[in-house]
């Protein structure tokens, strides 16, 4: 069959989807991916064959000409899917003006610049199967343009189909002469103009496809197929250094590539967390990135301070990690029997350390409370109380318990012949 991946111009979002769309290309499958043409690059690089569709947008750059839009994107989750995490805003009233400025605002930026273009080519191609992350909601409109299943590929807890799922049973609770559905709307009105009426598949895919374990999960009421995440990090090389076995328990550390590529910095004092850090008997490993490793005034002798390492390499070699909850960091660390401490502080970082937390697989310290002595006090617990590591290794267990990539592939292919 053919298969359509559909992404916005993310590497980090991206590099969920290439293990899977291997899959489908070792299975025998034609797979393709459309992107912005800028992105073309990252895609080839990554062994795939690019479509480029429609002109570029730089949604950074465009958030940086909204200083509310950029700030809610440094400090949380964007309005109304803030009402993920904070339980009083989940209100008809906040959400539905929410939703109209996601609507007008970023969603729009995200997708507008693509879709006629994608439909086009959708038309011409004729894929069986369009896979798309769930910002790119072009993806759904291009399948239901051409009659293809259609499915969202998560990158992290399935933020969006939450708060969909929620304003939905609020807005059918208001008066018929009330009720007001601006993502319905927005999408309504593209398929009008391709032909075909408005499908709620249309915002949140005919099925989801969840890399997260359940345990770590936050699912909405609807259809997930889950599947074992595999680490992909673009090009890399393992150091020399990794191949010989640590003298003394080796604990990683990484804040993630966000932090530099668009914050501009850490949000926790790397000096001191090293410091602290440094009077454990453990050896440490710390990416940092090049243009902050000068901020550092010392490095600890049992510290060795690296701009990047591959992580999926490295938590191998650990008896511990320290990280910032990103979703495949998480995830990456959670294939191995190892105890985690995550420092959150945005997004989804704050419900995937809670779960992880819950689970007794770790500890979690939201970035204000993540000092010095905290993270070293969280580290020497997680290395010397057993039961981390049991739950580390039951964890581990339940990851491994979901398909991976290439075992999924004969679900989508039947999954593909029910929804076409």
């Amino acid at each position: 069959m053919r298969v359509l991946f559909v992404v916005n111009p993310e590497k980090s979002i991206f590099q969920y989807l290439v293990p899977l769309a291997w899959a489908l290309r070792t299975a025998g499958h034609e797979v393709r991916v459309a992107s912005q043409p800028a992105f073309a690059t990252v895609i080839t690089q990554a062994g795939l064959t690019a479509v480029p569709v429609g002109e570029d947008r730089d949604p950074w750059r465009i958030t940086a000409n909204r200083p509310d839009l950029r700030e809610a994107m440094r400090v949380g989750i964007m309005k109304p899917y803030d009402a993920f995490e904070e339980p009083e805003k989940a209100t008809w009233e906040y959400l539905r003006p929410g939703l109209a400025e996601a609507v007008r605002g970023w969603h729009r930026v995200a997708n507008f610049p693509i879709i006629a273009e994608l439909v086009e080519f959708a038309r011409h191609w004729r894929p069986d199967l369009v896979v798309w992350e769930p910002l790119t909601f072009a993806g759904g409109i291009a399948a239901r343009a051409c009659g293809a299943a259609h499915a969202r590929l998560l990158f992290g807890v399935d933020v969006y189909g939450g708060v969909r799922a929620l304003f939905r049973r609020l807005d059918a609770r208001r008066p018929a002469g009330e009720r007001a559905d601006p993502m319905a709307e927005w999408l309504t009105g593209y398929a009008r103009k391709y032909g075909f009426d408005f499908g709620e598949d249309m915002v949140t895919g005919h099925f989801t496809i969840d890399q997260l374990p359940r345990s770590l999960q936050v699912e909405a009421d609807l259809p997930y197929v889950r599947m074992r995440h595999v680490p992909y990090g673009g090009p890399s090389v393992v150091p020399d250094w990794l191949r010989a076995a640590p003298e003394r328990p080796r604990v990683g550390f990484t804040m993630g590539l966000h932090a530099t590529e668009i914050y501009n910095g850490y949000n926790v004092d790397v000096q001191d967390i090293l410091d602290h850090l440094g009077e454990l008997d453990i050896e440490v490993v710390a990416t940092i990135a090049a243009s902050e490793r000068p901020k550092l005034r010392r490095i600890p002798p049992n510290a060795r301070v690296v701009p990047f390492v591959p992580w999926q390499a490295l938590v191998s070699t650990c008896a511990a990690v320290v990280h910032h909850a990103g979703a495949a960091t998480l995830a990456t660390a959670a294939l191995h029997p190892i105890p985690q401490l995550s420092l959150h502080y945005h997004f989804d970082q704050p419900t995937l350390a809670r779960k992880l937390a819950a689970h007794g697989a770790g500890l979690e310290l939201h970035t204000g409370e993540a000092t010095g002595p905290a993270v070293a006090h969280a580290v020497h617990r997680l290395l010397t109380e057993p039961a981390f590591a049991r739950r580390a290794h039951d964890l581990r267990d339940e990851v491994h318990a979901s398909p991976s990539p290439n075992d999924l592939v004969p679900h989508l292919e039947e999954l593909t012949a029910k929804h076409r």
